[in-house]
């Protein structure tokens, strides 16, 4: 259904920013290694409980809106390959977390009625907000932490990721067969039996040990919502809009990024999800505090 994959491509598992060697010598952080591992001066808030997903392969729906010839079709399924291990959290941040950064004066206060419990995932915040909670705790807790990339999500959650095609011929200009694709996939994404956010391990575990992806929250990425002109030729015509980011759950959702309930609008497309929440990957390049301390990350 899907045809054939495309040629791989390699992605560092967190980012392909280039630090630009002039950096190295003109910058001053107040940094402390310990262990291989840096310690940002000041550490208060103890490490989140991780998994570590192994460098390798993986089958990927390009995200975004794509065309051909003025009709919707599905993105290409590519394969892509991590060089690096992703690290990130086991459980969504928590509403107890949040709200410490809350209180500390680094993050507003979340739109949601959830209690404040070391075991509830947060909800109720923005892409916004949830930036500042990845600055806040990379300060506050050692190493440099920040949302991930669609791409980095679709690796761990691995067989609990959504694949978004319609599955119908990008050569067919039939718009009522597209039109009646779209209907039925739209249909089966019926609300959650859960109206509310749920304790961790609600919804179990994929085979890499990430808990809850796909129940009833959805998770902001970095990644921006983008339309993609497919041409015979091969070139594309490609447009981001970085006011837009994907949160990815039981499928992939665009959303503005000061929306913090997506089911009182601001979803760019489709059936809204439940919840959006968060969690962190943790950026182990050698570099990286460079970045976080220039504001690249």
């Amino acid at each position: 259904m899907f045809g054939a994959l495309t040629p791989p491509r390699h992605f560092n598992s967190v980012g392909s920013v280039a630090l630009p060697l002039f950096l190295i010598g003109s910058l001053s952080i107040a940094v402390v290694l310990q262990s291989g591992i840096v310690r940002l001066e000041g550490a208060t808030v103890p490490a989140p409980q991780t998994i570590s997903v192994a460098p390798g392969a993986f089958a990927y729906r390009q995200p975004g809106e794509f065309y051909r010839a003025g009709y919707a079709v599905d993105g290409p399924k590519t394969e892509e390959t991590m060089v690096a291990p992703v690290t990130i959290m086991k459980y969504q941040v928590s509403t107890q977390d949040y709200d410490a950064c809350v209180a500390d004066g680094a993050c507003p206060a979340r739109e949601s009625a959830t209690p404040s419990r070391a075991d509830m995932p947060v909800t109720g915040v923005s892409h916004d907000d949830a930036t500042d909670y990845a600055h806040w705790f990379s300060e506050k807790s050692g190493g440099v932490w920040r949302l991930p990339s669609d791409a980095e999500l679709a690796f761990a959650a691995g067989s609990k990721f959504p694949d978004d095609a319609l599955g119908i011929d990008p050569d067919n200009r039939n718009p009522a067969l597209r039109w009646l694709a779209d209907y039925e996939r739209e249909a089966a994404r019926k609300r959650s039996k859960e109206p509310e956010p749920l304790p961790y391990g609600s919804f179990g575990e994929n085979e890499h040990g990430l808990a809850d992806f796909a129940g009833n929250i959805w998770e902001w990425t970095t990644t921006c919502n983008r339309r993609v002109d497919l041409a015979k030729n091969g070139q594309t015509v490609s447009s981001e809009a970085c006011g837009v980011y994907i949160a990815a759950g039981k499928h992939r959702s665009p959303l503005s990024s000061f929306v913090r309930d997506p089911k009182s609008g601001g979803c760019s497309v489709g059936v809204p999800p439940d919840h959006v929440g968060f969690r962190l990957v943790e950026d182990r390049r050698w570099y990286a505090p460079l970045l976080f301390s220039i504001g690249a990350l």
